[in-house]
């Protein structure tokens, strides 16, 4: 799964560049994006990271009664692009990984 999602991002950010700027495309200045998301859907940024281009890819997600998420990639420009948005986004606890020998 998270090679599929690793996969489904490197697609986007390498896309992003050529997105429409427009008002009615998927990708706008960022501070247009996170605007919006927070006046419509009370969302904030809940998870950052850099990609190898330079791309940064946030997750922003709803507040307590609202459990929407998108995701987002903003270029080096400053264009940010949507990648995925969706419902019922939840936060999982991290993974404790098996330490030693399996055996």
């Amino acid at each position: 799964m998270r090679t599929i999602l690793t996969a489904a991002i490197a697609v986007m950010i390498a896309m992003a560049p050529f997105g429409s700027a427009t008002a009615q495309g998927p990708c706008q200045d960022r501070r247009t994006i996170l605007a919006k998301l927070a006046k419509d859907f009370n969302e904030a940024p809940v998870a950052i990271g850099m990609a190898a281009n330079g791309g940064v890819l946030e997750v922003l997600a709803g507040g307590a009664n609202k459990n929407s998420f998108t995701i987002i990639v903003t270029m080096p420009n400053g264009l940010a692009c949507m990648l995925a948005s969706g419902e019922h986004f939840e936060m999982l606890d991290p993974v404790q990984t098996a330490k030693g020998d399996p055996a």
